[in-house]
């Protein structure tokens, strides 16, 4: 089991011990801007997502409520990303202190990629709201047949995987504290532990889980019937791939332990694992 603690007082940065190591002015150094635990860096970061998450949250009012167009979507997906962004620091800050870097952001990962599957989603959501525009207002349904009961229930049922995949990472995230890391680890560290409790118990990979969802959620936000397609068969594939790499390092690590644990709990992802 992870064991995850809070250190009793924040560290301080100005006037180390005298006695502080050579290693302990390396930890410093890594706070100095332009490396890898820049506090400037992660200031900038968590200001920027800040604001983007304040912008789409007014977008959405400003759309949906005042305008009543279904270009609310946009301004929620903004929203939606800049949340997760800051999640994904914010947790690793909270429970996994030596992983609290510039790249926990995820701003970078998949680089161009996952950049470039955003923008392509946020491209069919307003070319059908050119072709089709509002059908009857921004409330009801995703674009494709707006104010329809299906459509109504293909909004809710994408509202619900956004904030329930949210929900699922995040919570494995803390669950897990030092457990946890963004990439996968080719050796065991001291401190790495097989997490089987909390939302482990129910879900082998629940971080995994969690994105999946959230990511083909915000495809039924925007009402993109392409661009969930192809997410759903690029994430499944990613994840795939991930899993398998990930799974063998885990039976190197914990044997039998972990080959009774995969046994027994799935990953709830269709086609992994």
């Amino acid at each position: 089991m992870a064991s995850n603690h809070e250190p009793s007082s924040s560290p301080r940065i100005n006037n180390p011990p005298s006695s502080s190591s050579s290693s302990s002015s390396s930890s410093y150094d890594l706070l100095h801007p332009h490396k890898p635990a820049s506090l400037s860096g992660i200031s900038l970061r968590a200001f920027l997502l800040g604001a983007s998450f304040s912008l789409g949250l007014a977008g959405t009012y400003l759309f949906l409520v005042v305008l009543s167009s279904s270009l609310w979507r946009l301004p929620f997906f903004l929203a939606a990303l800049s949340l997760f962004h800051f999640l994904e620091f914010w947790t690793t800050a909270r429970t996994n202190v030596p992983q609290a870097s510039t790249a926990a952001f995820l701003l970078t990962a998949n680089w161009p990629a996952y950049p470039v599957a955003h923008a392509v989603a946020c491209v069919e959501c307003l070319v059908r709201h050119r072709v089709l525009g509002d059908g009857g207002g921004g409330g009801g349904g995703t674009g494709t047949g707006t104010g329809t009961l299906g459509g109504r229930f293909v909004l809710v049922l994408g509202l619900v995987a956004v904030v329930a995949g949210q929900t699922v990472r995040s919570l494995a995230m803390v669950h897990a504290g030092t457990s946890f890391n963004h990439v996968v680890q080719t050796t065991r560290r001291a401190e790495h532990r097989l997490v089987t409790t909390g939302v482990y118990a129910l879900l082998r990979h629940p971080s995994y889980f969690g994105f999946f969802y959230w990511g083909l959620g915000t495809q039924l936000v925007l009402g993109n019937g392409f661009c969930f397609l192809v997410y759903a068969y690029v994430l499944s594939s990613f994840f795939r791939r991930r899993v398998r790499a990930e799974e063998r390092k885990l039976v190197e690590f914990f044997g039998d332990e972990y080959i009774a644990y995969r046994d027994r709990v799935g990953t709830m992802i269709p086609f992994v694992g």
